[in-house]
């Protein structure tokens, strides 16, 4: 499932894809969205993975396949700062799931011993498998706990950016301008779960899940983030939290309450596009 060695751009790419990719497969397969035909199975360690594959059958998963294929063309080109697929049953949000992505400048140094250029002091590629093992293990068991999902169900997708490095222009593949900014409202009390994190020397990917408070049976405590807002707004999810989230739970909070409209100039709103919603009024 993963490179046997990360100690290359290319291969921690290839990994930070795998575990996009792995990650909406878990989500979708656990809440039921699409029929058994439309995944595949893999195994990792003793965790079975089911994975999204193109099923001609259901248009749906086929969909979801493009949305994926999609990010992975902002990924490449280091455009993408957050991810979110929204789980909605008009006009509230039950579900939303967020990937964080960040890129890291890594610059070579010179080994002089063997003339070759590497990286020095880099991340353990072992500790760097351990922790996605330990991300995709604490999604399936929260995946477990959740409540089942309304019958009228549509799934959405929107991608943030690095404004300073993505064109005004850019729309990945299937993709096109956000037609609907604004906030994400929840109409209960929502609570903020932390999945989990994976650095390797040149990315990090940070999953998060928010959903009303009734809807999880149990959770960890270790994974709730206090005080969850009830509207999210784009503005909102885009707080940096990285360094400091621990000691600082309020960033979460930082303007929650107010759509991107009202907190950003207009030349300073961030740059979001979305694919087309995709309605489960039929899923298995």
């Amino acid at each position: 499932l993963f490179p046997e060695s990360i100690t290359t751009e290319q291969q921690s790419l290839v990994l930070v894809k795998r575990l996009l990719a792995i990650s909406v497969s878990c989500i979708t397969y656990m809440r039921g969205l699409f029929p058994e035909s439309s995944y595949g199975t893999r195994y990792l360690d003793d965790l079975c993975l089911k994975i999204l594959r193109e099923d001609k059958s259901c248009l749906g998963s086929l969909q979801i396949v493009k949305w994926i294929q999609g990010c992975f063309d902002a990924l490449e080109k280091q455009y993408v700062n957050l991810g979110f697929y929204a789980l909605s049953s008009n006009p509230t949000v039950t579900e939303m799931y967020q990937f964080k992505f960040k890129y890291k400048n890594k610059v070579p140094q010179m080994d002089i011993s063997s003339n070759h250029r590497e990286f020095v002091a880099g991340l353990c590629s072992k500790d760097v498998k351990h922790a996605s093992r330990l991300l995709l293990r604490t999604l399936y068991l929260l995946m477990q706990d959740l409540g089942p999902l309304p019958n009228d169900i549509t799934l959405s997708m929107k991608l943030l950016y690095y404004n300073h490095v993505t064109p005004k222009d850019y729309q990945p593949p299937g993709f096109k301008e956000d037609g609907s900014p604004g906030d994400l409202l929840f109409a209960g009390d929502p609570i903020n779960l932390k999945v989990g994190s994976v650095s390797t020397d040149f990315h990090l990917m940070k999953v998060r899940v928010m959903t009303e408070k009734k809807r999880v049976k149990k959770a960890d405590s270790n994974l709730i983030q206090k005080n969850g807002p009830t509207e999210i707004s784009h503005q909102g999810l885009d707080c940096e939290e990285d360094e400091e989230e621990e000691e600082n739970t309020k960033v979460n909070l930082l303007n929650l309450a107010f759509s991107q409209e009202e907190v950003l100039e207009p030349e300073k709103k961030r740059k979001v596009s979305e694919p087309e919603k995709l309605p489960l009024n039929s899923r298995k």
